[in-house]
């Protein structure tokens, strides 16, 4: 189990419960299995080969895989030549950092709704605080909680109107006019504007050492599998009788 599931799960005593519960039910019927002789069946005796063979190459996986991932000071290094050698791929579009209040007009009529969003625009000008105003009144289940923040975003991700009313702003505290979109009523303050630019390394730096990571596991899987196929001797004719039985129509059991 990964080290992150086996902390959550640990701190969830009824999901460990269950858990613990069921895998003492399965050895349970495991044994009963047994005991019926279903193990010599040979349909679960090659089903217990190929689980067998799965464990023990996922297994060999791993190993693979941790002997070929580099030292933290090795792959930083080659991250930051990554990002050196490509720059246009960490090209940052414009971005505005938005906090917003949302009035909705899901519950209740729209013109209700609009004076609302009106009210909430003539205290903010009058210097009300925005976050406060935002955790108090904010029909957005995800930004309500953080005064209304919604953080950094490009062009293109919000609906249309509220983009156009985002980047429309130009001073850090500058409010809009109420807008409306599918959800409701709107009043957006910018908090600052990022222009465009190359992204900074450090912000790019844990993607770019998860992209090396893996491509220098999968150079050693790769490795691996030549290897194999160098070393193996592959049996043609069994491996198409294997195939035409299991393509073979199964034929149903008399009566």
């Amino acid at each position: 189990m990964p080290p992150d599931a086996r902390a959550r799960i640990v701190k969830q005593p009824n999901t460990m419960r269950q858990l613990v519960t069921n895998l003492y039910t399965r050895r349970a019927l495991a044994q009963r299995a047994q005991a019926q002789g279903l193990a010599q069946k040979p349909e679960v005796v090659a089903a217990l080969a190929l689980a067998r063979d799965k464990v023990l190459s996922d297994a060999l996986l791993v190993e693979v895989d941790q002997s070929n991932t580099p030292s933290d000071a090795r792959l930083l290094s080659m991250a930051r030549t990554m990002y050196q050698a490509s720059p246009a791929d960490f090209h940052m579009p414009e971005q505005v950092h938005i906090r917003h209040i949302l009035v909705s007009t899901r519950e209740g009529d729209a013109e209700t709704a609009k004076a609302k969003a009106q009210d909430i625009l003539v205290k903010l000008r009058a210097g009300a605080d925005f976050a406060a105003l935002a955790k108090q009144h904010s029909a957005d289940p995800g930004s309500a909680d953080k005064g209304g923040d919604l953080g950094f975003f490009a062009k293109g991700r919000m609906v249309p109107e509220f983009d156009e009313a985002a980047f429309a702003l130009q001073k850090a505290g500058d409010l809009t006019e109420v807008i409306k979109t599918q959800f409701g009523y709107h009043v957006l303050q910018l908090v600052a504007r990022k222009p465009a630019g190359p992204m900074p390394f450090e912000e790019a730096k844990e993607a770019l050492l998860a992209k090396v990571r893996q491509s220098e596991q999968q150079r050693g899987r790769i490795e691996l599998a030549k290897t194999l196929e160098d070393t193996m001797k592959l049996d043609e004719s069994a491996i198409l009788g294997t195939v035409e039985k299991l393509l073979a129509p199964v034929v149903p059991a008399k009566p």
